[in-house]
């Protein structure tokens, strides 16, 4: 049995135009001879009735008095709607199609509601509803948990569910539907020369989908490159020829790999620098651990500690140093803007390159850090769009 996995998020199927055209893709990869398992994700995004932050706003939001498993409860309604919603299409149009929540599909997970861990896929269910039918429509983003009561995966768990589906029924691989037509080298909303990119590794993709790329979440990129499952980001709106970009294993057959693969940013930092003499690293590391902080972007050294954490984590960030009495120096509106390539390791001169290309803007650099595929950056919130245009020029245009 030849298995494809599509996933449409929740632009894709906001209302009945939207639905029309995924099911034109799912219709074509029938004629094809697949049977297809549909995952989908909410109807619409904020704002939308049915959306999860609409759901989330009628018990309170933040404020709400339900605890994690109920809020699982109500969350995981979005795509159950959904689900039904599409394969009611589908039957309209005389397609043999099923509909399964989450736990319906066979996926069980540990007790961690709202962030919840998949442990296992039973596709028995799946397989056995394709024997009559030719998509099983499977409500994205929940499992069930050991204890019997229905999770969540966290943001971006849909991505994750149909990467996770995908490889449990060795689908030949797994369509990731979104607004866009595909990668692209950097943001086109800010970069000015972004260019599409019809191939890239699974090891580019999830750094730059970890670095704020927000086409694909890089859980499900992990998943899929585990499994050695390709992952195709296609736009809904395309023609179902049009084949997106292929997310697969890195061409090692390709002598001189491409240096750098895109330039990704992410906004809204905050930047803490304390003095070590005033804090060590390991008590400050461990206060802010105590108190749920995920710091990023770290830098120590004999005398100092930097670090940086998100808009949401920074007010309790300072009015921890406060009631610690710790003195920090602190940077608000930074923004990490990011080159990403899997040819950066070994390659000498990237560094340098890059700070040449932030100097000749005037630039300030606040901080940076390496890995061996991943150079980053910390520039003021107002150097951003000057930082990425400047770096994507010099590394993805100048020299291609």
């Amino acid at each position: 049995m030849n298995i494809i996995v599509k996933k449409f998020g929740g632009t894709s199927v906001q209302n009945d135009d939207a639905r029309r055209k995924a099911i034109e893709h799912v219709i074509y990869s029938i004629k094809k001879g697949y049977k297809v398992a549909v995952v989908v994700s909410a109807i619409g995004r904020k704002g939308a009735p049915y959306a999860t932050d609409s759901l989330l706003n009628l018990v309170g939001g933040a404020q709400t008095n339900l605890n994690t498993r109920e809020l699982d409860m109500l969350v995981s309604v979005g795509e159950v709607i959904s689900a039904a919603v599409f394969t009611e299409m589908l039957k309209k149009d005389g397609i043999k199609a099923t509909a399964f929540t989450g736990p319906d599909a066979g996926f069980k997970t540990n007790n961690e509601y709202q962030n919840a861990k998949v442990l296992d896929i039973d596709t028995n269910s799946i397989m056995h509803a394709f024997k009559t039918n030719d998509v099983v429509v499977v409500a994205g983003f929940q499992g069930l948990s050991e204890q019997g009561h229905v999770t969540t995966l966290g943001r971006g768990g849909s991505d994750t569910s149909a990467a996770l589906l995908g490889a449990a029924l060795g689908a030949k691989r797994c369509d990731i539907f979104t607004d866009v037509s595909g990668m692209m080298t950097g943001d086109p909303r800010l970069v000015k020369k972004a260019q599409f990119l019809k191939e890239v590794s699974y090891e580019e993709v999830a750094n730059m989908a970890h670095e704020g790329a927000k086409v694909i979440h890089p859980r499900a990129v992990e998943v899929a490159q585990q499994a050695h499952l390709p992952l195709r980001i296609r736009s809904t709106w395309d023609s179902v020829e049009e084949m997106g970009t292929l997310i697969s294993d890195r061409n090692l057959a390709i002598k001189h790999y491409r240096t750098v693969t895109g330039v990704a940013h992410q906004i809204g930092l905050t930047q803490f620098t304390i003095q070590a003499k005033e804090y060590s690293a390991d008590r400050t590391f461990d206060l802010l651990a105590t108190n749920n902080l995920s710091i990023d972007f770290i830098n120590i050294s004999p005398d100092k500690i930097v670090f940086n954490l998100d808009k949401e984590e920074t007010a309790i960030a300072k009015k921890l140093l406060v009631e610690h009495k710790i003195k920090a120096q602190i940077v608000d509106d930074c923004a990490k803007v990011s080159i990403i390539g899997a040819g950066i390791m070994g390659t000498p001169g990237i560094t340098a390159k890059m700070v040449a290309a932030l100097s000749r803007e005037n630039i300030q650099i606040l901080q940076t850090t390496d890995s061996y595929t991943t150079i980053w950056v910390l520039v003021h919130g107002k150097d951003l769009s000057g930082a990425v245009n400047a770096l994507h020029d010099v590394f993805l245009i100048k020299n291609k």
